[in-house]
């Protein structure tokens, strides 16, 4: 993935993903300008298209594109408010993690100082940037994205959500929430089987393909919610989805139940509001409503 855009970028923070940004962005071509906390973490990086800033300041005032890749929300703030002024003209793109609210108050606050806002959300881990399968999501300023597009694609896919800047980073931590929830079930079942002397490899070998193969299955679930469609034919009903079981069995083999008791409880408050015959796909409303299932009471 390469850029014919040659531009300078300017990029703020050099953590594992701040290097990997870095990195993918020289080799395509780009001047770089680094800066860092702690200076002198630049010895990977290419020397002839990279140079270390040795304040904030001068790494911004060298692009009209500055990246943010830092800890979280109030660290972009602790960076740039003193050089505030320097941002004017500028587009900032802040592929730190934050939550969508803070992702708009950050917009508002470059907005007042006259930089051109776009969030990023970063679906790949730093061996992947600038790799196929890698992916950015952003939203925000129109105008921004449009102009550096070319260059933010350097680093994989780059999907635009819309103006909204708090859409990429609640897209981001949506799609983090399924993996996040899918590897602890996977550590759950390996807990599981380790009881009766299985490996977590081993174990591995079996779920992968199962797991694999269910994860199409989001395609209809995603149809049935947005059809709200939950007692059509051919579903598996909550009662039949019932994990009593599953519980039961893990705090029998002396394994927190935690995981699964979560799903479970979801499960409960669909059946005891009288949903029963209904789909899998129903626990939807226990998440996206839980006032009016019981989730606050």
């Amino acid at each position: 993935m390469t850029s014919t855009n040659h531009s300078p970028v300017t990029v703020l923070g050099l953590g594992d993903m701040g290097r990997a940004l870095a990195t993918a962005l020289a080799a395509a071509g780009h001047p770089v300008t680094v800066w860092n906390r702690t200076p002198g973490r630049t010895d990977d990086l290419d020397p002839h298209r990279t140079i270390e800033a040795t304040s904030v300041r001068d790494a911004v005032t060298s692009s009209s594109l500055v990246v943010v890749c830092l800890l979280d929300a109030a660290s972009v703030r602790e960076v740039l408010e003193p050089v505030a002024d320097a941002l004017s003209g500028r587009a900032l793109v802040n592929v730190t993690t934050t939550t969508p609210e803070e992702s708009r108050a950050l917009a508002a606050w470059a907005d007042a100082h006259g930089a051109a806002y776009l969030d990023g959300g970063i679906m790949a881990t730093p061996p992947m940037i600038g790799q196929e399968g890698a992916q950015v999501l952003y939203s925000g300023s129109t105008a921004a994205y449009e102009e550096h597009r070319a260059v933010l694609e350097t680093w994989g896919a780059g999907p635009y959500l819309g103006e909204d800047p708090g859409v990429a980073a609640l897209y981001d931590l949506a799609l983090l929430a399924g993996m996040y929830t899918m590897f602890a079930g996977f550590l759950h079942g390996a807990a599981m089987v380790a009881t009766a002397g299985i490996s977590a490899r081993a174990f591995a070998e079996s779920a992968v393909p199962f797991v694999s193969a269910m994860v199409p299955s989001f395609r209809e679930y995603a149809a049935v919610v947005d059809g709200r469609d939950y007692g059509a034919a051919g579903q598996q009903s909550l009662e039949f989805s019932d994990l009593s079981d599953m519980v039961r069995a893990s705090v029998d083999a002396g394994v927190a139940p935690d995981v699964v008791a979560a799903v479970q409880g979801l499960i409960r408050r669909q059946v005891d509001e009288g949903h029963g015959k209904d789909g899998f796909a129903r626990l939807y409303e226990s998440i996206a409503h839980p006032a009016t299932t019981g989730a606050a009471r």
